[in-house]
């Protein structure tokens, strides 16, 4: 039997590290953020009042096992006209339909899912139309996901302006995990939106799931200025409740002189740099996973899918069984 894994995320990085994931024999289930309000993503939310669809569409788009890659293709295309269509994607639009269609968005992407032969279960967070605030650290207050995310403005923390409802899969599927992956993304804007709720929450602390994070390559602005990995781990931690990351995986190698000139420049970004003496009871996975695609720095996704593979075919139960030994002593002990 295949074991489960749940990964938390949302936007690119996640579907990075899908579609990596979706050649190893196990089973997926991605739990996604639904706060994105910009761009054409921002508009479908605004005239039919359902919950994002552009990072849903990405995880769609990464777990599809369709033979026909233009279809892909097809449903990342964005118009460019002077009609209203202008900056909408097939996806989007297909999934807003699909919604509006089944009466839900989990039926409407359970539709799309047949369509596109899915490896894995796609799953948003919540069914409610939600609005990410952030308080920042000159004291005002920022609402709306991409107004946070072109602030360029050192965030305090993040919370939702209402509270959601919290997909009821989404807490079955960590419950009966055997790994939980919080995924490569924007920490603030991606990651923790997942971590806001408190039915998550005491899902991941009543579930035997160890959890594991797979760390950005790069800063953000405004986010994660001079965060070294630890530093990610400390932040999501604090999001956290009771049970903490024990794993991370992250990149060792250098960058190359001429990619980390061209992201400091031109967008404010630097390479996050692996400081393992920091990491305290944490399990550090370390390989090189920085490549280039399209003058982007980008993971390896299927070397970091690979690492994590092998982690829970090799690591995880002799780790279970070490806690369950030192469980069973310290209460004989009391």
């Amino acid at each position: 039997m295949n074991k489960k894994v749940v990964v938390l995320g949302g936007g690119t990085g996640m579907g990075s590290l899908l579609k990596g994931l979706k050649n190893f024999p196990v089973d997926i289930s991605a739990i996604v953020s639904v706060s994105d309000d910009g761009k054409s993503t921002g508009r479908l939310r605004e005239e039919f009042g359902i919950p994002a669809v552009g990072d849903v569409r990405k995880v769609l788009v990464a777990l599809s096992n369709t033979k026909e890659t233009l279809f892909e293709e097809l449903l990342d295309y964005r118009f460019a006209t002077s009609s209203g269509l202008n900056g909408h994607t097939i996806g989007n639009l297909l999934l807003t339909a699909a919604t509006n269609t089944c009466g839900n968005m989990s039926d409407g992407i359970e539709l799309l899912s047949k369509l596109l032969n899915l490896k894995g279960k796609v799953i948003p967070l919540t069914e409610d139309n939600v609005t990410l605030m952030a308080q920042m650290k000159d004291g005002s207050v920022i609402e709306g996901e991409h107004n946070i995310t072109e602030a360029n403005n050192k965030i305090e923390y993040v919370y939702y302006k209402e509270k959601p409802i919290v997909n009821e899969i989404a807490v079955q599927a960590i419950y009966d995990a055997d790994l939980v992956v919080l995924s490569m993304g924007s920490l603030y804007t991606s990651i923790i939106p997942n971590l806001l709720c408190s039915e998550i929450i005491t899902a991941l602390d009543k579930s035997v799931s160890p959890i594991l994070y797979a760390c950005n390559m790069m800063t953000q602005p405004g986010e994660t200025d001079d965060f070294k990995v630890s530093d990610h781990v400390n932040l999501l931690n604090k999001y956290l409740g009771e049970k903490k990351i024990s794993v991370v995986v992250a990149n060792n190698e250098v960058i190359d002189e001429i990619s980390r000139r061209k992201y400091e420049t031109t967008e404010q970004k630097d390479p996050v740099l692996l400081d393992q003496e920091n990491l305290y009871d944490v399990k550090v996975i370390a390989n090189n996973y920085y490549i280039v695609e399209n003058e982007l720095i980008r993971h390896n996704s299927l070397k970091v899918a690979s690492d994590i593979f092998t982690y829970m075919l090799f690591n995880m139960e002799h780790e279970q069984d070490n806690k369950t030994i030192k469980q069973y002593l310290y209460h004989r002990k009391k």
